[in-house]
């Protein structure tokens, strides 16, 4: 099945963070041709010195705000892998980065519907799109992709985040469903990296995701794996949660603090207790079961 994607083209957008550049990297070694469309002016040079080394790499300078841009980047692709990257000048969510990124989304499912080659789209969400919801007046119960983040209890407790991302996956489901273009969602858990601070939007409520048994991370290796195989199997569909580590005991947390603040030491960890694991990807584990991630389609 791969094997017969080896000379199509895909586009990554954007390609100047850290998942869109792996994934840059990992689909040119398996022998796609890639369209790398960013946003992020000071990461287009390097992008474009690298094109110049690899016939199989095109660099277009895309905002996601710009329909036009978009659709220059997408010509002649078959697929998109879509995630939306905060700019530099403004590295921080709250309402009015939530309305960018919806009509970000919004612009990139209407240009995919506009272009006649697109095949599948990979649209990259988060696991804070799936399990923010008040669960004080009701039993406590697991979560997989078939839930939502809850719009109104987010505003509430100013989950800008999780809102942001629930918002911009339900627009461009909605739109997907419209129009009649073929995407599956990765929502994905933090995604752990060496220069992970406490900052992260993503861990907005992080005490409360530990206390109700979904505080997951993903590293970023097992993140572009999940991406490239539900982009090549032919069986995927909806959405698909993507975690490869929970942080359910006071051990977790303690490795996590230390890589968040190392300057510190965590105080008040003698706490025991593992919090139940609520959370699962089981539909992704699954259908990686056969993923061959080392594999070169030259």
């Amino acid at each position: 099945m791969a094997s017969a994607l080896s000379n199509q083209t895909v586009c990554v957008m954007d390609a100047s963070g850290r998942l869109g550049s792996a994934l840059v990297h990992r689909l040119l070694q398996r022998g796609y041709a890639v369209h790398a469309a960013i946003h992020n002016h000071d990461e287009l040079q390097s992008f474009k010195r690298l094109s110049s080394e690899n016939m199989k790499l095109r660099v277009f300078d895309s905002d996601p705000l710009d329909y036009h841009s978009i659709m220059e980047a997408l010509k002649g692709c078959c697929g998109l892998f879509y995630s939306f990257e905060l700019p530099s000048d403004n590295p921080t969510y709250d309402e009015f980065m939530g309305e960018l990124e919806v009509r970000a989304a919004h612009n990139v499912l209407e240009a995919c519907a506009q272009t006649d080659t697109i095949d599948k789209v990979v649209f990259t969400s988060s696991a804070t799109a799936v399990f923010w919801r008040d669960q004080h007046n009701s039993v406590p119960s697991d979560v997989d992709e078939r839930n939502w983040s809850d719009v109104n209890f987010c505003k509430k407790f100013k989950l800008w985040h999780g809102m942001s991302k629930t918002v911009a996956e339900k627009t461009a489901w909605a739109l997907a469903m419209d129009r009649g273009v073929n995407m599956v969602s990765i929502n994905a858990g933090l995604l752990m990296h060496p220069n992970l601070s406490i900052e992260d939007p993503y861990l907005l409520g992080a005490a409360e995701m530990f206390k109700d048994g979904v505080f997951v991370a993903v590293d970023l290796g097992f993140l572009v794996d999940a991406h490239i195989c539900v982009f090549e199997d032919s069986s995927s569909y909806g959405r698909y949660l993507c975690f490869n580590r929970v942080i359910n005991c006071s051990k977790d947390v303690v490795k996590l603090a230390a890589m968040l603040l190392p300057s510190s030491s965590p105080q008040g960890m003698e706490d025991s207790r593992v919090h139940e694991q609520r959370i699962s990807s089981q539909k992704l584990t699954k259908l990686m079961v056969d993923f061959d991630s080392e594999l070169q389609m030259e």
